[in-house]
């Protein structure tokens, strides 16, 4: 059973600073491309970032290039997003997401998601 936890989200000032963590279980992790996605209330689910399987290759949305950095640590079975510099623009539900091997920035080819961690910036 596939099963990815994400964890981090909260409160936080504009300019502030955050990591969420995504704990994976059920699945070979190290031979599966990570990304995180966001959706804020009345919008649809939209890349933020991504990793490769083997860690050498990330991508960004262009709003958070600069500002965000993605890494993971596969002998713990587990990708973050370090958060920097946050905006209320960035304020939605974080989702961590896995697809076999190779990444994406589509929604639809990530079969497996977590359940999401709220992220609110504001002062």
């Amino acid at each position: 059973q596939v099963q990815l936890v994400e964890s981090g989200g909260g409160l936080v000032q504009p300019g502030g600073s955050l990591k969420l963590s995504c704990a994976a279980s059920g699945f070979t992790f190290s031979m599966y491309a990570m990304g995180w996605f966001r959706q804020a209330p009345g919008k649809e689910r939209e890349f933020v970032s991504a990793i490769s399987w083997r860690g050498g290759s990330t991508d960004y949305t262009d709003s958070v290039k600069g500002r965000f950095a993605i890494s993971r640590d596969n002998a713990r079975n587990t990708v973050y997003l370090q958060m920097n510099g946050l905006t209320p623009e960035d304020t939605a539900v974080y989702y961590c997401a896995a697809r076999f091997r190779v990444a994406s920035t589509s929604v639809e080819d990530y079969p497996y998601w977590g359940q999401g961690t709220q992220v609110t910036v504001s002062s």
